[in-house]
């Protein structure tokens, strides 16, 4: 069961803004709360009393003495923002510097990392620097003092600037960045991530490439490592505060692929070894680092005004995939229909594999969506014939680089209102879904062939967490960016509900004109049931997922698509006994709930497409094995023509 349990382009100088960070609201509680805190700060340092001048004049010079010698012992014995040979003539106190550097850097052992450096390969990562007789500055972060007067040698006609970076204080962690709940609707208080400290560094000397080393423990989680994260988001804060309009580099020496969506592959100069080497573009890092450090605090605001510069919306599409299941296609052409209900008017991708019939994928076809084939990808960790088996062919996404981003979404869900500007955002961008991961239903995604051979890469070793791609994903793309649940609202009802929140969410599920941006419907599909009402609600274990008022909110975009695509939903005779089975089930358990009292009158009971209809027959051994999809006939399509995504 899927999922169920589970504009005009701008002018080439016209900057790319994020809809995020206009809310007018939002700015003025912030501000408000500022002012609050630095009103309480002054407070604390009201002007002294006049009476206080009352002390003899020596005194004050003794005092202002003291304070003065204090200060310039304090000044050379504290740890240098940063350092090179050409600041002081004195050898000893650059040796000294690096020292306190040195030790400073070991009272956290996180940010310890005991990589043995193959200076070999970053010598040939070096050569590949063309313009490095140029450098003035080369930015060290780090490395203890061995390694520091290796980079010396092979730079020797740079300065070399050593870079002091604060650690994170033990109390942050990973899931204080990224925590499973937060405020979204500002109702308490307006959620807000803990600053990181950032490289102080004054601009001189200027600085043509940053290297960082990376520590890489050895253990399952390495990737959610916050020493190894605030490491690389330091190097790109520093990178990106380059205003100038020379390159800039970043080399990161890790023995484990650093952050993709923070220095992408397709900025990738050259890899060798542990050495990996960036050219990241500093327009698009820039607006990354104005993101909230984590998902602590939402990348869009639920009340944001829609206020931005759309990219080249040729270059930007909707997508999702069918693979083994020809069940989902009428899912697939009620979301294609509720997006151009919706406003939007961007492409609609859809990757099909071998086993969606062509009278299926005519249906699609006819509904908008722009066929592209593909091979299934097997999840090697999953059991034969299982729901997740072929679930990893998701990632096929990445190899749709016709697009500069896609937004996915899963074809069990509706789109009421326009969600075209998350194309604004950046890989990944999704609701949160439990604990420090993200819910793949809808995310933002950008295509490269390099990311899709990442995730391939690591497909037998990384272990996902569900089983399925959601949990793969969630292991690769560890830093994302948190939008709210209202896109990507999810048709379920949590034991733990309150009867009042209960209600409030019946009540999102039916509001005209919408207020969710997006209805996911999890448990058994809308299209799979009478239209009647919920059939969820004929099985104890999926009563959760059941609502009357969401199902018809379902069926409302169904009436409103072209009749020539109804037939697509029409109820396969094995469907139709699983719906009565359940029915007298739930008769035999005598659900309090009474819908399996309610007469049915969908006329697609009585709607024949296939060469054995008498569905009532099945019930005489129904329940001796679970019923699956069967390859009954169905009506000869017209040829359609597809694109083909290359297969490995």
């Amino acid at each position: 069961m899927k999922g169920g349990l589970a504009g005009a382009a701008p002018s080439p100088i016209e900057p790319r803004q994020r809809l995020s960070v206009s809310t007018e609201e939002t700015s003025k509680r912030r501000f408000l709360r500022s002012k609050v805190f630095r009103d309480g700060q002054r407070g604390l340092h009201s002007p002294i009393k006049n009476r206080n001048f009352s002390c003899k004049f020596p005194t004050i010079k003794l005092i202002l003495g003291v304070f003065a010698l204090v200060a310039i012992w304090t000044l050379w014995h504290s740890p240098t923002i940063y350092n090179t040979e050409y600041i002081s003539g004195s050898g000893s106190r650059a040796a000294l510097v690096q020292r306190e550097l040195s030790s400073h850097s070991s009272a956290d052992q996180r940010y310890t990392s005991l990589l043995d450096i193959d200076w070999d390969q970053i010598s040939r990562v070096i050569e590949k620097l063309v313009d490095r007789h140029e450098y003035q500055g080369v930015g060290i972060l780090n490395f203890n003092d061995s390694e520091i007067d290796q980079w010396k040698e092979l730079l020797p006609d740079a300065e070399h600037v050593i870079l002091n970076l604060d650690h994170v204080p033990n109390n942050i962690t990973w899931e204080t960045l990224y925590p499973e709940w937060i405020d979204e609707e500002e109702e308490f208080e307006v959620p807000t991530c803990p600053s990181l400290p950032k490289i102080q560094f004054p601009g001189k000397p200027r600085i043509d490439l940053i290297v960082v080393k990376l520590p890489c423990k050895k253990s399952k989680d390495w990737y959610r490592d916050i020493a190894r994260f605030h490491l690389q988001l330091a190097a790109a804060r520093l990178a990106a505060s380059n205003k100038g309009y020379h390159p800039m580099h970043v080399l990161l020496v890790t023995e484990h692929f650093p952050t993709p969506n923070l220095f992408t592959c397709k900025e990738l100069v050259v890899l060798e070894g542990n050495a990996w080497l960036y050219e990241p573009n500093l327009n698009t890092l820039r607006e990354k680092l104005h993101l909230p450090v984590g998902s602590c605090e939402l990348a869009v605001p639920l009340k944001a005004k829609a206020n931005w510069h759309s990219g080249n919306v040729r270059r930007e599409a909707y997508a999702t995939i069918l693979h083994s299941a020809n069940f989902y296609v009428c899912g697939a052409i009620a979301a294609a229909q509720s997006i151009r209900l919706a406003g939007s008017t961007r492409d609609l991708v859809i990757l099909v594999d071998e086993t969606i019939s062509d009278y299926h994928r005519s249906g699609l076809e006819a509904a908008g969506w722009k066929i592209h084939t593909i091979k299934r990808i097997r999840n090697p960790k999953a059991e034969q014939d299982a729901y997740n088996e072929w679930n990893y062919s998701k990632f096929r996404l990445w190899q749709l680089t016709d697009y500069d981003k896609i937004i996915f979404i899963d074809a069990d869900l509706l789109i009421l209102r326009n969600i075209d500007f998350l194309f604004e955002m950046p890989e990944i961008t999704a609701i949160g879904n439990n604990a420090t991961l993200f819910n793949s239903g809808v995310m933002v995604v950008e295509p490269s062939n390099c990311t899709f051979q990442l995730l391939m890469d690591h497909i037998n070793e990384i272990e996902s967490y569900n089983g399925g791609d959601q949990g793969y994903l969630n292991e690769i793309f560890t830093w994302w960016h948190r939008i709210p649940k209202h896109m990507n609202f999810l048709k379920h009802y949590w034991e733990g509900d309150e009867e009042e929140k209960k209600q409030m969410k019946t009540r999102l599920f039916g509001t005209d004109p919408p207020v969710l941006y997006v209805i996911h419907y999890l448990g058994l599909k809308p299209w799979l049931c009478f239209r009647d009402y919920d059939c969820n609600w004929n099985v104890g274990k999926l009563q959760e997922f059941a609502s009357d008022v969401a199902h018809r909110t379902w069926w409302k975009v169904h009436d409103a698509m072209p009749e020539n695509l109804h037939k697509y939903c029409l109820l396969r005779s094995k469907q139709k006994a699983a719906l009565e089975w359940d029915r007298r089930e739930a008769k035999k358990a005598n659900y309090s709930d009474g819908h399996w009292k309610i007469k049915i009158k969908d006329p697609r009971l009585q709607t024949c497409f296939e060469d054995f209809c008498f569905w009532e027959s099945m019930l005489w051994h129904w329940g001796e094995t679970n019923w699956t999809d069967n390859a009954t006939a169905s009506p000869t399509p017209p040829k359609v023509n597809t694109a083909s995504l290359s297969s490995l």
